[in-house]
């Protein structure tokens, strides 16, 4: 950090999307360095000068994680015509919750580093009568990512190219029709994963490519704890599911996960200690390939299931078999239609997962094949021509 500070770097706070009610709310962010000269131009990105164009459109996963993070520092909050002062924590993050009245809906709040750096952070605010709400895993749920495996994890995150990451068949479609259910406006959506805050933005712009609702990222820090290593990823699901339910009591949740990791016993018990903040349970069923990848299935939820009746559980490989039991249960209306986006659904999972070229060279590469397949057309054209 002292070495950041004499090529004159700036302490940033990298901002994210909160959550409150009417009468709380909760801000996030991360104090990070970056150099002034960005800062003033607005690029919140490396320099490419010595790369061809299309060479500048990829976002490797590695850029994000050589960000220096400031512990420990000071952060003005900045809401409601009120200051708030926090100090960020060993990793750099702020995770702070204020007590303030806002309105229902969207809003805008400033962070304020000591360089004097303003950022905005958008802040959801749940009406008081909204009654449902949605939480989600991100990994293998809304995105294919394999992650447990730790080479594969790392391949996934340091260096495949953002735009080569899938999504998981049909769950966009499922998640809008869940929020025009619930309300288009007014239903917190929660993205809840293990996943290092330092992806944040890779994760929040692929939500976005993939029309997934907006809404907030409650993701955690890789750094070490006293007792290990690596922090426990279940512990900080289990952690986040709790305070939400301890922030919205009044909000029943819909949980969608996978059963490649631990969602189902982090859901089940979730269930079991809250069981008046939970509206029902989606899994998403790993295909056989990536269940292998991802370290097999979990295949706890029958026990969980067995034992607390009152929650709802379903099942399905895609987003159209999920709405599909939905539709069973209540939660959504019945479509007709849903059967052929299953089949839809299913071929599209047979497609390939990644790209290993930038969109850019493969397009090149395409055209330059198109046109020598034609060539011996146009030649024996142009001899009958003749």
């Amino acid at each position: 950090m002292r070495r950041a500070r004499e090529r004159g770097h700036l302490e940033v706070v990298e901002t994210y999307t909160g959550i409150g009610s009417n009468t709380r709310v909760r801000v996030l962010g991360r104090v990070q360095m970056i150099p002034a000269a960005l800062r003033r131009t607005g690029r919140r990105r490396f320099p490419t000068l010595l790369l061809r164009r299309n060479k500048e459109q990829l976002v490797r996963g590695w850029r994000s994680f050589v960000r220096v993070a400031v512990p420990y520092s000071q952060v003005t909050v900045h809401i409601n015509g009120s200051t708030h002062q926090f100090e960020s924590d060993r990793g750099g993050i702020i995770d702070q919750t204020i007590e303030v009245n806002l309105e229902p809906g969207w809003h805008t709040i400033h962070l304020e580093s000591v360089d004097g750096q303003i950022s905005e952070a958008p802040v959801f605010i749940k009406p008081k009568e909204q009654r449902y709400g949605i939480v989600s895993d991100i990994d293998d749920t809304v995105m294919v990512t394999s992650l447990p495996r730790p080479l594969l994890a790392a391949w996934n995150t340091f260096v495949l190219d953002e735009h080569a990451r899938v999504a998981v068949p049909g769950m966009n479609v499922l998640y809008q029709r869940l929020v025009s259910k619930f309300g288009q406006e007014t239903t917190p959506v929660v993205y809840l994963s293990t996943g290092s805050w330092n992806v944040a933005p890779t994760l929040n712009r692929f939500l976005g490519r993939n029309l997934y609702p907006f809404g907030p990222l409650l993701l955690t820090d890789w750094g070490p704890v006293p007792q290990r290593l690596f922090r426990s990823g279940t512990d900080h699901k289990r952690a986040n599911l709790r305070r939400l339910a301890e922030d919205f009591p009044d909000v029943k949740w819909l949980l969608i996960g996978d059963d490649g990791q631990h969602d189902e016993k982090l859901y089940g018990e979730f269930a079991r200690d809250f069981p008046d903040s939970v509206l029902a349970i989606a899994i998403r069923q790993l295909s056989n390939t990536e269940s292998v990848l991802a370290g097999g299935r979990a295949s706890t939820s029958a026990r969980w299931r067995r034992h607390h009746r009152n929650v709802p559980w379903v099942h399905g490989p895609n987003g159209a078999k999920l709405i599909q039991e939905l539709a069973r249960i209540g939660i959504l209306d019945p479509d007709p239609a849903a059967a052929e986006l299953v089949g839809l659904s299913e071929s599209l999972a047979n497609t390939s997962r990644a790209v290993p070229f930038p969109p850019a060279e493969v397009e090149h590469e395409y055209k330059l094949e198109l046109d020598q397949a034609h060539e011996p057309d146009h030649a024996s054209g142009a001899t009958e021509a003749r």
